[in-house]
């Protein structure tokens, strides 16, 4: 069927425009609640969680309405992490999990994204049945069959204490200065009160949410802040999340940072080494740098690539019975500690490989030469597929004729808004820049001109 609810993480918009609107929340949640109320009419539950923007007090309460009206009881988790969620829904034996957030998008952008009782994300086959149920008429429970909503004021604390447990027992923070960049966003609280109370000594900034700065200036994608507390502080290293904290960058102490690249190349060699990475994979996404696959090649270590989006890289890794994998965006999934992307988790991973090894985290955060990368993102009119003009796609093939075999070009459209992503990878930094100039010339110049 066509999808026009679902992108590639859920549901994603501007806030209080289709379909980020309180009346598709309510009959989105309707929808979801009659899809997982299938077993009978009793016991369903489903926990909900949120970032910090303005906008998530309205999207929670349609969504909570819809819900209940099909009998599901809500409870409420208020500012959560996306990983707390995906925990939670385990942990607390629901039916579904609801993270309200648009991750690291400014404040008047919202998403929703659902996960499974196992705390996985929907595949996008029950993600299709919902949005059938979504077009069609919802029937509601019976008068008798309404559900309940209920806060839940431990939702935090309990992710706190799981957190802490992923850390291992013999490993100590004592003696670790770190800065922790929440973005103003979902774990503000969490992910200060985790280190400090594994023995660091934490420096937070991005911790004062208003309901519209969550990912203004601060986080993983604007790391200027970090970069300038590290250097201030002389921390030993800069954690920083995304607005939902499924995401983390990181900084040495020498004020350099750190992408999910080179954590993935850190982990992968260290689990390899410790017989603790299953079938000696590594999956990655096809935006992950050519370095890195030259590393872990070197190390006889596979990897494993998915089309983009942290939901593949945990799809393709529990069909395969993998792990480890992420993005190079800094989605770092370990399937023994989450379901999900977690920069919390990830942090700590690195905390450890430091307190064990001795070593800074200069040493340990770049373990290879990337190559020469180039992103260049197009915004254009949905209405005018660049993809489908002749000019475009002449440009496309002379460019892959150019990169030959010494590079890569990926040219892929945005799940989530509309912009033509342009990736192009090689040894020759001028080439680089020459094809990713040419390929922006051929799509920003308009049809017939």
């Amino acid at each position: 069927m066509s999808r026009r609810i679902f992108g590639t993480d859920g549901v994603r918009g501007t806030a209080n425009s289709f379909p980020m609107t309180a009346e598709m929340a309510l009959r989105l949640g309707a929808a979801a609640g009659r899809y997982f109320r299938r077993g009978g009419d009793g016991g369903h539950r489903v926990v909900i969680g949120k970032d910090t923007r303005r906008s998530g007090y309205m999207l929670e309460n349609a969504l909570t309405a819809g819900l209940t009206s099909t009998g599901m009881n809500v409870l409420l988790l208020g500012p959560v992490p996306t990983p707390a969620v995906g925990y939670l829904t385990r942990s607390m034996r629901a039916d579904l999990g609801i993270m309200v957030s648009a991750s690291h998008n400014p404040h008047h952008d919202n998403g929703i994204k659902f996960f499974g009782p196992d705390g996985f994300k929907l595949s996008d086959a029950a993600e299709d049945e919902i949005e059938a149920i979504l077009a069609g008429e919802i029937i509601p429970a019976r008068p008798a069959n309404i559900g309940r909503a209920r806060r839940i004021d431990d939702g935090a604390g309990r992710y706190v204490e799981y957190a802490k447990t992923t850390l291992p027992r013999r490993v100590q923070l004592s003696g670790l200065k770190v800065v922790i960049d929440c973005a103003h966003g979902a774990a503000w609280r969490a992910a200060p009160e985790v280190l400090w109370e594994l023995g660091a000594e934490v420096i937070p900034i991005g911790v004062a949410p208003d309901g519209f700065n969550i990912n203004l200036g601060c986080g993983s994608t604007d790391t200027a802040a970090a970069v300038a507390a590290v250097r201030e502080h002389g921390a030993d290293l800069g954690i920083c999340l995304d607005g939902d904290a499924d995401r983390v960058m990181l900084i040495d102490e020498r004020g350099r940072l750190a992408d999910g690249d080179q954590l993935l190349a850190l982990f992968a060699e260290r689990w390899a080494a410790q017989g603790r990475l299953a079938g000696d994979t590594l999956v990655a996404t096809v935006m992950s740098n050519l370095g890195l696959e030259r590393f872990l090649a070197a190390r006889g270590i596979a990897l494993e690539r998915t089309k983009v989006g942290d939901r593949y890289v945990v799809e393709a890794m529990r069909a395969g019975g993998w792990t480890l994998g992420g993005e190079q965006s800094g989605h770092i999934v370990m399937i023994d500690h989450a379901t999900t992307g977690d920069g919390l988790i990830a942090g700590l991973q690195f905390l450890a490989a430091m307190a064990e090894t001795g070593e800074p985290a200069s040493a340990l955060a770049h373990r290879f030469e990337p190559v020469p990368q180039r992103l260049v993102n197009l915004r254009y009119d949905p209405q005018d597929d660049p993809l489908e003009r002749p000019a475009v796609t002449e440009a496309i093939a002379a460019a892959e004729r150019r990169l030959g075999d010494g590079g890569r070009l990926l040219i892929r459209k945005s799940g989530t808004e509309p912009l033509l992503r342009i990736m192009a990878e090689c040894e020759d930094a001028a080439l680089l820049a020459e094809i990713t100039d040419g390929l922006r010339a051929a799509v920003e110049t308009p049809p017939g001109t």
